[in-house]
């Protein structure tokens, strides 16, 4: 922790030093955190719903879809890349950044907490714009592979639209009922007002602070306050494997579940397809016990603990995830 905070802190100051040489600014597009679609057009993306999303996909378009929803809120899908291989095993595979994340379109806070619990349906939308854009026929299956935050947005999905999908795999959703989400986050939260990552935080704010529409100086504070968890037993890699934090959505749409206090997994009792819910073995937040409650909601889920590794290694750990996600998966979908 101490070595990557300096690194982002050394990182700063020198774009401080270059920036007073060469005119560059810490609010210009690259400058501080990379570039977003709308920003970059070298970048590929698709537009949805009117938002332009950093948005790729591998395999047969014609083949069964596999929608990966990365984890956050704000999060990107980069950890999520070695979920390619299931493209080798004739899938579909398609990957995107959620509105206000990773590398796509950013919009201001206030565009979430304006629209109250509407904001949720705005990404359900989004995720229905998705399935949609790459969809090239209406017989085509499509499941859903969410991690985190989009587990908890995939169940929330497969509840609101239950004949939409023929597949759903889930990997550590938080919680699913608002109570046991508040619950985790208490849990997994391992920033401490009082340490070294705080003060470092609180210290840049005199050189920075962001305003609302300032999204580069917004998610690249965010990211140093994301920028490891000792709870959740990712190491320093997994725990850097993205390329870019959205605060303004991470925290509108906290704003909104603590105000709404949503259950995102209404509706989820009308989802008759067996569920595969994986857990992993180091992340302290994530008991047996507590894998069995969050689960407890589907009327047929498969659980399989991942050994060896963390939250985000289940998929982003390559030994994990070839010797076991991926094969479990692959067993899973080949039987829908």
């Amino acid at each position: 922790m101490k070595s990557k905070t300096k690194i982002l802190m050394l990182a700063f100051t020198a774009l401080l030093f270059f920036s007073c040489e060469e005119e560059r600014f810490i609010n210009e597009p690259g400058n501080l955190v990379p570039k977003t679609v709308d920003q970059d057009p070298n970048l590929p993306s698709i537009i949805v719903n009117g938002a332009k999303l950093h948005s790729e996909a591998y395999g047969h378009p014609d083949s069964t879809i596999i929608v990966c929803i990365h984890g956050g809120p704000g999060g990107d899908y980069r950890y999520m890349l070695n979920c390619k291989d299931l493209a080798n095993y004739g899938y579909r595979v398609v990957f995107y950044d959620q509105m206000g994340s990773g590398l796509s379109q950013r919009f201001p806070k206030s565009s979430y907490t304006s629209l109250g619990i509407g904001a949720l349906d705005l990404i359900y939308d989004e995720l229905s714009g998705v399935i949609a854009h790459y969809r090239t026929n209406p017989n085509q299956k499509v499941f859903l592979l969410g991690h985190s935050w989009g587990a908890m947005l995939a169940t929330a999905y497969a509840g609101k639209y239950p004949n939409a999908i023929q597949g759903l795999t889930i990997q550590e959703p938080g919680g699913l009922k608002w109570d046991d989400v508040m619950e985790f986050v208490t849990i997994s939260q391992s920033f401490s007002m009082g340490g070294e990552l705080s003060n470092n935080v609180t210290y840049l704010d005199q050189f920075i602070t962001g305003k609302e529409y300032q999204h580069q100086i917004l998610d690249y504070k965010r990211a140093m306050m994301a920028s490891k968890n000792d709870i959740t037993g990712d190491n320093d890699a997994e725990a850097g494997s993205y390329w870019r934090r959205g605060a303004a959505i991470s925290y509108g749409l906290y704003e909104v579940g603590t105000k709404y206090k949503p259950d995102f997994s209404e509706g989820i009792s009308n989802f008759n397809i067996p569920v595969l819910f994986f857990y992993s073995e180091l992340d302290k937040a994530y008991p047996d016990d507590w894998a069995m409650k969050i689960s407890s909601v589907f009327n047929e889920a498969e659980l399989y603990k991942v050994p060896g590794t963390g939250h985000n290694g289940i998929i982003y750990d390559k030994k994990a995830w070839r010797e076991i996600t991926l094969p479990k998966m692959v067993t899973y979908f080949n039987s829908l």
